[in-house]
């Protein structure tokens, strides 16, 4: 399907999506989250693709939400604008395949928010993190209040959120915001690399994990831990008989 803000491409089960608003650093409006919602429709109709890449076009990843669009919003549709983005970003959690951020320059505001929504971040030496809403009189609105602290801690969270300071990949990476930096030339490289490494993992042990982490997040640990093992157990009917016979056997795994 053509779209009109994003590029997409199929590689042999990965899927990578391009934003390409470059004019406007990729800024995000309500056309993006449109696409992008019929995006994460398509996928789950898609068993094929098993792994999701998201990355930038130009020198920008997603340089935040378009304010061009939301200067001309009341109370009302600004609420239902970042309803919108919630909405869209939340589905990325709540995919069975992993999606990966490809970040190759500004990730500001809501592109920001967007890296925090995907399961892990590659950024290349250029990018740039920040959430500069306080600037504009504005808060985070696509749950950037929400999940930086989890993802950071609350006291870095909120000298980011309160400082508005952009910074540099290296100094997200000590902060666990990104797990790889690489070269501008090998960002694409790197991030297709790590997917088909996952690609190449038991596809429901995969998809269980994202899961368990997810809903963790929202349990007491023994709760947790319980839900843990009845997934652990369920997938020795299935998924880690072969995984294991595989193993024993010395030969590749067969999943399907």
């Amino acid at each position: 399907m053509n779209y009109e803000i994003l590029k997409t491409e199929e590689k042999d089960g990965i899927l990578i999506i391009t934003i390409s608003r470059p004019q406007a650093l990729n800024a995000l409006n309500s056309r993006f989250f449109q696409e992008m919602d019929d995006v994460v429709a398509s996928l789950i109709a898609k068993a094929k693709i098993r792994v999701m890449i998201i990355t930038g076009e130009g020198k920008a990843f997603a340089a935040g939400a378009d304010i061009a669009e939301m200067a001309t919003k009341n109370a009302e549709q600004g609420k239902l604008f970042s309803r919108a983005g919630q909405k869209t970003f939340r589905s990325f959690e709540k995919l069975n395949i992993p999606v990966i951020a490809a970040v190759n320059g500004f990730a500001l505001g809501g592109g920001c928010e967007l890296v925090q929504a995907c399961d892990f971040c590659i950024a290349s030496t250029t990018a740039k993190f920040g959430q500069p809403e306080v600037s504009l009189g504005l808060t985070p609105g696509y749950a950037g209040t929400q999940r930086l602290p989890r993802l950071i801690g609350k006291a870095n969270a909120l000298y980011l959120l309160l400082t508005t300071e952009m910074i540099s990949a290296d100094h997200a990476l000590s902060l666990g915001l990104v797990q790889k930096v690489v070269e501008p030339d090998q960002l694409l490289p790197q991030a297709l690399k790590i997917a088909e490494t996952i690609k190449a993992k038991g596809p429901r042990a995969l998809a269980k994990v994202k899961k368990l982490v997810h809903e963790g997040l929202e349990l007491d640990f023994e709760a947790g831990c319980h839900r843990e093992s009845e997934v652990f157990g369920s997938l020795f009917e299935n998924e880690g008989r072969e995984g294991m016979k595989a193993f024993l056997e010395k030969r590749r795994a067969n999943w399907e």
